[in-house]
């Protein structure tokens, strides 16, 4: 698919992987939308940026666990854009909490967690669904996570929605089939996020260790895998883990 006069919209777009996403699908041409949570003047940054490109974008604020600001958002986008072609659900949520401490994991935030970063991107792609197939072309690409392949993380909570995003993800490759495809990328540690900057040099220093190129996930690869899978034709309802090497598949 050409990108070129796209709508996108990239839940999250203010933040560190969100904002990449964002300016790297509006230099190859694409409109943005962006929704974020509550960082009003990174979003205004982003979208200065992408005005001064040329390319038209919109910013919304949207709560991922509520289904009525999801549903307003979508038709604000709309409004604004004109539509909606591509779909990245990249906003999420997450506490640091070790696997063994489970009286720490309160149903409260087990909850959260599952609902931003599960119940979200299935409530939102719902609300996106019937623009993604009006014109046959949709896509939608899912972040996840590689820990969503592996018993690891910053807690059980946020491992285990991010394993349920990567099947969500071949669910609904097969729902909206033929007209929209749907793809995953699931990063390891990313620098330049907020989780990275809040884990300490000692846990960082032993994830490079890991992975066999002895580097973290670059922001820029997620990005240009987000790219190709929108460009791509023939790919629905795969995962593509970026981590420097930790997992094989």
């Amino acid at each position: 698919m050409e990108i070129e006069n796209k709508i996108a919209l990239i839940t999250g777009g203010s933040g560190g992987l969100g904002s990449v996403i964002a300016l790297r699908l509006a230099a190859t041409g694409a409109h943005i939308a962006i929704s974020y949570g509550q960082n009003l003047s990174a979003a205004e940054e982003i979208r200065e940026q992408i005005i001064s490109m040329g390319r038209k974008c919109c910013i919304v604020k949207m709560d991922q666990r509520e289904p009525q600001s999801i549903l307003g958002s979508v038709d604000h986008v709309v409004s604004e854009l004109g539509g909606i072609d591509i779909l990245v659900n990249n906003a999420a949520w997450n506490a640091a909490i070790p696997f063994d401490d489970l009286d720490a994991l309160t149903p409260e935030l087990w909850d959260r967690m599952h609902e931003t970063n599960l119940r979200g991107p299935f409530l939102v792609t719902r609300a996106c669904a019937p623009y993604l197939r009006k014109n046959k072309m949709g896509r939608v690409i899912n972040i996840s996570a590689f820990i969503g392949l592996s018993a690891e993380g910053s807690s059980i909570a946020h491992a285990t929605a991010k394993a349920g995003l990567i099947h969500l993800n071949r669910c609904l490759a097969t729902a909206l089939a033929p007209e929209v495809t749907v793809n995953s990328v699931a990063p390891g540690l990313m620098e330049g996020t907020t989780m990275f900057q809040k884990i300490s040099h000692d846990a960082v220093e032993a994830g490079r260790q890991r992975a066999k190129l002895k580097r973290h996930t670059s922001l820029e690869d997620v990005a240009d895998q987000v790219l190709t899978f929108c460009r791509a034709e023939s790919v629905t309802g795969q995962v593509l883990v970026i981590d420097g090497g930790i997992i094989f598949h």
